[in-house]
């Protein structure tokens, strides 16, 4: 019935990596806390969620996905039966939006692109958008991809999903040197190196 925003700015504190005291001291987190009505750790109550929708909205970036596991080690360590209870979920906002005449769509990928770019009819010459965050999009775009409970995507953020990237989790975000430097090593091969940031 109600959708709330409430903006994060920037990225979170790392709570993998903090003390009590300070992931406390941190108004966006505390923020956080609040906006659901749950509480956090052991004194977590479930019942009192005043949204049963938590839908983490960041850029398609790589400071999008940071932040974005910033915000799932913080609900994993702090607010986990919401993970249980299925509340949990990714906003899916478009990369590309194509118009060309009366017709518009929006894309997800490079190679979604190029194939609606080779479907298309040579004139007029298409307009392509590439929304290089959601801070972009005008109010009615951001609706219609992202809000819309009609038309948006949603990615259910599932325990199972959760467990199994707890163990990434603490090595990504933990003191620990070594298992992060060799997780990196491993899998630098699947990096497609045009995405990676300048």
């Amino acid at each position: 019935m109600t959708q709330a925003i409430l903006p994060i700015r920037g990225k979170i504190l790392n709570v993998e990596k903090a003390s009590m005291e300070r992931i406390l001291a941190n108004e966006e987190i505390r923020t956080l806390f609040t906006a659901m009505g749950t509480g956090f750790g052991d004194d977590f109550d479930v019942s009192k969620a005043r949204y049963h929708k938590l839908i983490i909205m960041t850029d398609a970036d790589v400071d999008g996905a940071h932040i974005r596991t910033l915000l799932l080690t913080l609900i994993y360590r702090y607010m986990r039966p919401l993970l249980d209870a299925g509340y949990v979920y990714i906003a899916q906002p478009p990369l590309y939006r194509v118009r060309q005449g009366k017709m518009m769509k929006y894309i997800d990928s490079d190679e979604e692109l190029e194939e609606t770019l080779g479907q298309l009819p040579p004139s007029p010459k298409p307009e392509i958008q590439r929304y290089k965050g959601l801070g972009e999009m005008d109010a009615s775009q951001l609706w219609e991809t992202t809000m819309d409970p009609d038309k948006r995507r949603l990615l259910r953020v599932s325990p199972e999903d959760a467990e199994n990237a707890d163990g990434i989790f603490e090595m990504l975000m933990g003191d620990s040197v070594g298992p992060r430097r060799q997780f990196i090593e491993d899998n630098a091969v699947y990096v497609d190196s045009k995405n990676i940031d300048a």
